[in-house]
């Protein structure tokens, strides 16, 4: 599995793919590796599975964490002035979780400046058992109004599907293979399919994409009694 190379790496796609997931866990991934690590958490749309809930781990990692809106305290999207440190520290790779729809996406735009003066990938995360998107034709749709709203160009997919705690290797086998064909109907490349570590074993060259392994965060207190899973 390679990790990103780019200094800022976008992850967005619809509530619900585990966009947010995903995005914590290549965090821990990068800092693991030995890299300067940053994430941004600009989700200015979903009041729950929020990436800095997991700020305490995340530091303890290396990691440096940015949240819009005071911390999530403030009613009133915000933006803290030292998430400008993202763009022009180019010692530092940094990931933005952005807001999982078209109009949370739309925030990106007050960044544009400084990403065109930067390398930076776009990556776009998707769940086929989430109903928007159940198609090809849906995801492209979805994915063309990110791009509109977000005046920036999507440079990949990410396959996340799964069925939370009924999730089997099936069910991602399912959803690499109708990311794949995403992939092919909006000419993007399939960079990760992602599942829970457990089954790196059974998926072992039967993918598509490159396997990420995950450890499930963001589930909330009423879904698992332990306060640990994927949303």
């Amino acid at each position: 599995m390679k990790l990103p190379d780019k200094q800022i790496t976008i992850v967005s796609g619809h509530f619900g793919t585990g966009k947010t997931e995903f995005a914590v866990n290549l965090a821990f991934a990068m800092a693991r590796d030995g890299r300067k690590t940053a994430l941004a958490d600009l989700d200015i749309i979903n009041p729950y599975f929020r990436s800095y809930e997991r700020s305490r781990e995340l530091e303890r990692e290396g990691v440096t964490v940015f949240v819009t809106s005071n911390f999530g305290k403030a009613d009133i999207p915000s933006l803290p002035p030292d998430i400008m440190s993202i763009f022009v520290n180019r010692q530092q790779q940094s990931i933005i979780d952005l807001g999982g729809d078209p109009v949370g996406a739309r925030l990106l735009g007050v960044y544009q400046p400084q990403l065109d003066q930067i390398d930076f990938d776009f990556w776009f995360v998707i769940n086929k058992n989430r109903v928007e998107n159940a198609t090809i034709d849906k995801v492209s749709h979805y994915l063309w109004m990110t791009e509109a709203m977000s005046k920036q160009r999507i440079t990949g997919i990410v396959n996340n599907t799964h069925l939370g705690d009924e999730t089997t290797a099936d069910v991602i086998l399912c959803g690499d293979a109708f990311a794949a064909n995403v992939a092919k109907a909006v000419n993007l490349p399939l960079i990760y399919t992602v599942g829970e570590r457990k089954f790196g074993v059974e998926l072992k060259g039967r993918l598509e994409g490159s396997f990420f392994p995950i450890d499930r965060y963001m589930t909330k207190p009423w879904e698992l009694s332990d306060n640990k899973g994927g949303g």
